[in-house]
């Protein structure tokens, strides 16, 4: 059986966002949302959402339980002011908590988040089947030599 931690973080969130594209609906606010108070502007991706979401139901799922101010923390980045004053050295801001918040509602509204009172989010076994499901469809995509010996 393979799992999240066999294939590489980058193509299973592209593979998780393309089908969570299908499972949850992105809100109207989210193009004209900053990710974070360390940037100046939104996100130019398209698909910001999902791919935030995908990386969020892994992060779930190798942390858990984990709380909003811990993930926030993690999708976080240095604030230097804006681009034209940087006059001293960066403090680091958090991410977006409405962000990440309004992402693990969607996400545990479609099953595959619960919430575990007073320790955070964890992932449900409808998550956990719908990633490892995921993990073997990217593992069998994978080019890779050096992963030969895990199939």
């Amino acid at each position: 059986m393979v799992t999240i931690y066999d294939v590489p973080a980058d193509d299973l969130i592209e593979a998780v966002a393309a089908r969570l594209e299908d499972r949850i609906e992105e809100p109207d606010w989210v193009e004209f949302a900053k990710s974070g108070a360390g940037k100046e502007l939104p996100p130019e991706q398209d698909d910001f959402w999902y791919v935030r979401s995908a990386s969020l139901l892994r992060k779930v799922a190798q942390n858990e339980p984990i709380g909003i101010e811990r993930l926030a923390t993690e999708y976080g980045s240095k604030k230097r002011g804006s681009n034209r004053y940087i006059v001293r050295p960066g403090e680091h801001e958090g991410g977006s908590r409405k962000l990440i918040r309004s992402s693990l509602q969607a996400l545990e509204e479609d099953g595959l988040v619960t919430t575990a009172s007073g320790e955070g989010r964890r992932l449900s076994d409808e998550g956990e089947a719908f990633l490892s499901e995921v993990a073997t469809e990217v593992f069998g995509d994978l080019d890779r030599p050096e992963l030969e010996r895990y199939a």
